[in-house]
């Protein structure tokens, strides 16, 4: 009877060592599996700041650029206008000179 009562003991011993030993894989398999999750993590955070970085810097860009073209519209106005003045010039400078020629005849 100690035999099989011994025989029966080191099998549940062998048993729940295996049960513990599939415990313990499991476990570690999670480990890795959270470790690798908080990494991910990690470097989405990164690539989020670096993200927002960019687009400040972007904005920045956008914002000068916004202005240059303010400028650039005004200055195509003033060029409107130096143009209108030199054209009503040139039509008197033409009305004058015929006067001239008359005055001279």
């Amino acid at each position: 009877m100690t035999s099989a009562s011994s025989s029966s003991a080191r099998s549940l011993f062998a048993e729940s060592k295996q049960r513990l030993a599939e415990r313990v894989q499991v476990n570690m398999n999670n480990i890795s599996s959270l470790a690798r999750q908080i990494q991910r993590g990690s470097k989405s955070n990164e690539l989020l700041s670096k993200a927002a970085r960019d687009f400040a810097a972007v904005e920045y860009l956008m914002e000068n650029s916004e202005q240059n073209l303010k400028k650039m519209q005004l200055i195509a106005v003033h060029i409107g206008y130096q143009y209108e003045s030199i054209h009503k010039s040139a039509q008197m400078l033409s009305e004058i000179s015929e006067q001239v020629a008359s005055m001279q005849r």
